[in-house]
């Protein structure tokens, strides 16, 4: 059974797991995106979540908590001035891992692991994408312009079979 199993441990010590997650972290929030395995992509999503909450909070005990974890001035600086206006309104969900195959040399499975809103292609796409929606089954009724008015009685008068 596998009771209380819940971190994945990556074949690491708990002090080589921390280092590790925590140098992550620091390249996803310096860069926006990083190219890592879908396990250790997985761990990152839980460690730095919720470093991003603490950050909607700008006080000085949420940045030493944040930098406790951290350990990078220049990343919590970014993480407490960029990325924490553009994330202010989000409940959660601040992630994004897109899986992109495997590796060649070992055959691990690979993915890209993004900040949500820093990805400025995915952006533009969802607001082309989000026009407007209608919210009922009923047909559209045509509006009618008075030129478009005219065309059917134009017709009919040329037309001598139609009555």
């Amino acid at each position: 059974m596998r009771h209380n199993k819940k971190i994945n441990h990556l074949g690491r010590t708990s002090s080589h797991r921390e280092a590790m997650l925590s140098n992550m972290a620091s390249s996803l929030i310096k860069h926006k995106r990083i190219f890592t395995t879908t396990a250790k992509a997985k761990a990152l999503r839980k460690y730095v979540e919720p470093l991003v909450t603490k950050s909607k909070e700008d006080t000085t005990h949420s940045r030493r908590v944040v930098f406790s974890s951290l350990q990078d001035k220049a990343a919590v600086t970014e993480l407490f001035k960029k990325i924490s206006e553009k994330i202010l309104n989000r409940p959660g969900g601040y992630t994004r891992i897109i899986k992109t195959g495997n590796r060649l040399g070992d055959n691990a499975s690979m993915c890209f692991i993004e900040l949500v809103d820093f990805n400025e292609n995915m952006l533009k796409a969802s607001k082309k994408a989000t026009g407007k929606t209608r919210r009922s089954r009923k047909k559209p009724v045509a509006a009618k312009t008075p030129e478009a008015a005219a065309k059917p009685e134009a017709a009919a008068a040329e037309d001598p079979t139609a009555e």
